[in-house]
């Protein structure tokens, strides 16, 4: 990805759903040792998260979530019968349309199809 000036903006949503992810690994490894990743690594990623928003390099929005719903109900129309889309990847593409991104950054493949059907560039 290109060097940025201006800061990565995230969601509620967005954190919520890393912390979530986190925790799930942290379980799953307790469970079984070949699966996730110790507490203490979920621990400094999340201190990690923490410090990239207290420096900036993350900055944290509050879209209007009632347009936010309104614009992932009309993807859900357009793309998931044909391709399945889960909620949460709707809500992630339509929270970055309602501020206006052109660019989408995901790891998530589901999510990287969905934003090149709705014509946004994916951050390499």
């Amino acid at each position: 990805m290109k060097s940025r000036h201006e800061p990565l903006l995230v969601s509620s949503l967005l954190i919520l759903e890393f912390k979530q992810l986190v925790r799930l690994q942290n379980f799953l490894f307790k469970n079984d040792r070949t699966r996730g990743f110790p507490e203490r690594e979920g621990s400094a990623m999340i201190r990690d998260l923490q410090a990239d928003l207290a420096c900036g390099l993350l900055k944290l929005v509050a879209p209007d979530w009632a347009e936010v719903h309104r614009l992932a109900e009309e993807l859900s129309g357009k793309h998931t019968a044909d391709e399945g889309h889960r909620l949460a990847d709707l809500l992630h593409l339509a929270t970055a349309k309602y501020l206006g991104s052109e660019v989408f950054l995901s790891f998530d493949e589901r999510q990287r199809t969905l934003a090149v059907a709705e014509g946004m560039t994916l951050a390499v």
